[in-house]
């Protein structure tokens, strides 16, 4: 019964714990959806610190989606395109914005 009731609340807890975002799919969406007007990956995202781009995604990206409504972006971040993508995009900025030290490798 024990064991029943261990294995019942890890996969409760397993189920719980949201899928983790992809930088690299991050990375395919900046360089279809951003490049054009942001210039690469590398730039693009040194535009912000990391705190600034975590900023910017709050709120289900409420803030970057403000920035872009006058853009020719605003509809693909006012769709389900954004909302679909919008975690992998903001992670990829985020691990490489102008404070992480990191560099994209190549895009």
């Amino acid at each position: 019964m024990l064991k029943k009731t261990i294995f019942v609340v890890l996969i409760a807890v397993l189920g719980a714990v949201p899928a983790a975002a992809d930088i690299k799919k991050g990375q395919k969406t900046y360089l279809k959806k951003c490049k054009k007007c942001h210039g690469n990956g590398t730039k693009g995202a040194a535009m912000k610190s990391q705190d600034e781009w975590a900023e910017l995604f709050e709120e289900d990206g409420e803030m970057i989606i403000e920035v872009h409504e006058s853009t020719k972006a605003a509809k693909w971040f006012a769709g389900k395109g954004f909302k679909k993508k919008a975690q992998h995009l903001r992670d990829f900025l985020y691990h490489y914005a102008n404070d992480s030290g990191n560099v994209p490798s190549c895009g």
